[in-house]
């Protein structure tokens, strides 16, 4: 390896490289404090069952409709709860990996950069 660091890299590139990825992870950790305050909805049955869910993944609120609780029933409900639960888990992904990227520039997609 050549004196002062590695090959192909001046050593100013390699300070402009080392404040970029500083300052991106310092938005990034900034990003997922705001989205700890951001929500997202899904419901299923035709809103029959609503699901908030937090930026950190975390279900906020379940709200179920009186007219769709059958005791004859319980798996319908048991389906639409899960159902709504997991469009609200796959919303919140979304809405994390849109805000990731405008951070990232794409570059979200490589585990254990940050």
């Amino acid at each position: 390896m050549a004196r002062g660091g590695f090959p192909g890299f001046g050593g100013g590139n390699m300070g402009n490289l080392m404040k970029q990825a500083q300052k991106m992870q310092k938005d990034m950790q900034k990003m997922q404090e705001e989205l700890q305050d951001k929500t997202v909805e899904a419901s299923a049955g035709g809103g029959a069952v609503t699901v908030v869910a937090s930026g950190k993944k975390e279900i906020i609120e379940i709200k179920i409709k009186p007219e769709v609780v059958d005791p004859e029933d319980v798996e319908m409900l048991q389906d639409l709860v899960l159902a709504a639960v997991n469009e609200a888990l796959r919303k919140a992904d979304d809405m994390v990996n849109s805000e990731m990227s405008k951070i990232t520039g794409g570059l979200g997609g490589m585990p254990g950069l940050f």
